[in-house]
């Protein structure tokens, strides 16, 4: 679904990614770990189109992307959650989800059932405003509005960042549904190492703003991937 050869990405004259080269396969979540300040968000910021890569090529489902901003890839497939979540606080949890529809042509604005079948809490606060809402409940809603725009790709970082284990758990199931429907490709970017370990199909782990180790999890193995991620 995803194919990215020799990505680079700056910030001023600081360089950031140094020719990244990864996959992302359709019904597979795809891992990407390592400590903080390595240029994991820096990463997804440049497949999002949020921040523009300085070099290298990207292909989604075969078709080969220039450096379009955030708002076409949100059109051509490319659902975001970032960090933080970056939720609408003054606009209700239904008002959120219908920014998704930015994305779809106007026969397809409605909020499928299988959304609040997901999070079936973001169905009884349709009317609460998103700044009212738990940390928690927030970045089950950013999520439920990236699933709106019907994506190909999803992009998630850190989803489990400040949130309550038991909402930690839905999530992981959430993200195990949709990688079993076989409908998108996943990237998660995740510092909860037994998370991300029990979820991914192929893990990336990056040191520096480049990849030093990627590979499927038992191919890898847990030692030698503590080694890299936790440095």
């Amino acid at each position: 679904m995803l194919k990215i050869e020799e990505l680079t990405l700056h910030y001023g004259h600081s360089q950031i990614l140094n020719g990244i080269s990864m996959n992302a396969a359709q019904g597979e979540v795809t891992c990407v770990m390592g400590t903080n300040g390595v240029g994991k968000t820096s990463l997804l910021k440049a497949i999002s189109g949020s921040h523009p890569r300085s070099g290298g090529t990207m292909a989604l489902d075969g078709e080969i992307l220039g450096k379009l901003p955030s708002h076409v890839l949100a059109h051509k497939g490319v659902g975001y959650v970032p960090q933080g979540r970056e939720i609408f606080p003054l606009m209700t949890v239904r008002e959120n989800l219908e920014t998704g529809y930015a994305c779809l042509p106007a026969s397809q604005h409605e909020i499928p059932d299988h959304i609040f079948d997901l999070f079936p809490v973001l169905k009884t606060m349709q009317t609460r405003r998103g700044g009212d809402l738990s940390g928690g409940q927030q970045q089950q809603l950013a999520i439920a509005r990236a699933l709106i725009t019907k994506p190909k790709l999803l992009l998630l970082d850190e989803p489990t960042e400040g949130i309550q284990p038991n909402i930690i758990q839905q999530i992981g199931e959430v993200i195990a549904h949709l990688r079993d429907q076989g409908n998108m490709a996943i990237i998660l970017v995740e510092q909860y190492f037994e998370f991300a370990y029990r979820l991914a199909d192929q893990i990336v782990a990056m040191q520096r703003g480049e990849i030093v180790l990627s590979g499927a999890p038992k191919t890898i193995g847990k030692s030698k991937l503590l080694s890299v991620v936790s440095v």
